[in-house]
């Protein structure tokens, strides 16, 4: 039987890790060497590692005894090193330098949100290029005017396209996975939008993706008893608590998901 994914997002934000809400605030963790390390130890099955840094400065901790590059490619290239799991790279993708550049500096497949919207001969493109297997299609949702509305640029910009349609496009194109994030509920810990999940799960032919909301283990199991959602994926909560996958895992292999086997790595 194909098993579920559980999957964590780490936000690197001007150097570090940041944890998120709504799209809006964002406060410091810690450093992004250490946050991948532990996920990887912990038996993660993949991790989305997504660079929205911006040219403002951050709200440095005070705490941290050990400084971050704010280079996210240098970052990227020394993470894999350390990470057991196949490592999803997105933020600022707009070419197919942009593409090459992340594969080789270790990532194994890259993340594509905003540039779907400036050009879908792009996406195209990198999926001819590359593969189906290494593009992921990201699409950043909220519910706007009572209809599932798509907004780019970091949430920041509104999207009037239909977002059914443009799955379709995507997935005629031959993207290899979906993500869908729901910015009303991220970082709000009330559990994922299943009716959003549902609506999406009910046209997809491609592996999905489902994020945003994560509060307690029981909402991982709840998106994942929804048939075609492929894999769960999560920020805050994965950051917060400690052996967190290996505790998910666990949960929900417990309550009957098909997830593979809970277990801690040893990394040298």
């Amino acid at each position: 039987m194909k098993k579920n994914r559980v999957i964590p997002i780490v936000l690197f934000k001007n150097g570090f890790v940041v944890q998120s809400k709504e799209f809006s605030e964002y406060r410091n963790l810690g450093n992004p060497f250490d946050s991948i390390r532990r996920l990887s130890e912990w038996g993660a099955d993949e991790i989305c590692f997504i660079d929205i840094s911006s040219n403002q400065d951050s709200n440095l901790r005070s705490d941290l005894s050990r400084k971050s590059s704010t280079e996210y490619l240098e970052v990227l290239r020394e993470v894999s090193r350390i990470s057991f799991m196949p490592l999803s790279s997105g933020g600022g993708i707009k070419t197919i330098e942009d593409i090459e550049l992340r594969i080789r500096n270790g990532a194994d497949k890259v993340i594509i949100n905003s540039a779907i919207f400036e050009s879908l001969s792009f996406v195209e493109e990198a999926i001819h290029t590359f593969g189906s297997q290494c593009i992921i299609a990201s699409l950043d949702v909220k519910r706007f005017e009572s209809e599932l509305s798509i907004f780019s640029n970091g949430g920041k910009v509104h999207e009037k396209q239909d977002i059914l349609k443009l799955i379709d496009k995507l997935q005629d194109l031959g993207i290899g996975e979906l993500l869908i994030n729901s910015i009303d509920r991220d970082g709000k810990k009330t559990g994922y939008d299943l009716e959003l999940a549902e609506t999406i799960a009910s046209i997809v032919k491609v592996p999905l993706i489902i994020c945003g909301g994560a509060g307690e283990w029981e909402h991982l199991a709840e998106v994942l008893r929804i048939k075609k959602v492929d894999a769960v994926a999560a920020a805050n909560i994965f950051q917060h608590v400690d052996q967190s996958v290996y505790l998910a895992h666990r949960y929900l292999y417990n309550s009957g998901i098909p997830v593979r086997k809970p277990k801690l790595l040893e990394l040298k």
